[in-house]
């Protein structure tokens, strides 16, 4: 597995996807390994966030390594997805993408068990950094 990084992830949002993660009655793997990350993550006070993390709410533009196609998504909870544009936290890459910051790359599991390595380019747009800690 690769780790380039270490995540960093607002109280805030710690607080609400535990709480969606916790009236599930099964977690799936991709899940699981969410769950293993927020354990391991930084916990930080929305405030305190580096203004290049990504965030819940956050516009990141990202690429599979090997890849030349550049993606950007708006990062949302499961009930917030309204378009291709955004991409959900429970979704497999939308997991791979809280906490880390442009230039880290991170290797994920994917659906039907192959990994892809996630490279985040820019964090376009991040509550946080606009001032809004109630994102």
């Amino acid at each position: 597995m690769l780790h380039t990084h270490s995540i960093v992830v607002s109280t805030l949002d710690m607080d609400r996807i535990s709480s969606l993660m916790d009236k599930m009655p099964k977690l799936s793997p991709e899940l699981l390994r969410l769950e293993d990350e927020l354990d391991r993550a930084t916990i930080k006070e929305p405030q305190e966030i580096p203004p290049g993390v990504v965030s819940m709410n956050s516009t990141v533009r990202f690429k599979f390594q090997g890849k030349d196609e550049i993606m950007e998504k708006h990062l949302v909870y499961p009930h917030e997805v309204k378009s291709n544009d955004d991409i959900s936290i429970f979704a497999p890459v939308g997991s791979a993408l809280l906490g880390l910051s442009a230039g880290q790359t991170l290797s994920w599991p994917m659906p039907g068990g192959s990994e892809k390595v996630i490279e985040i380019i820019e964090v376009t747009y991040q509550p946080e950094r606009e001032g809004r800690y109630d994102l």
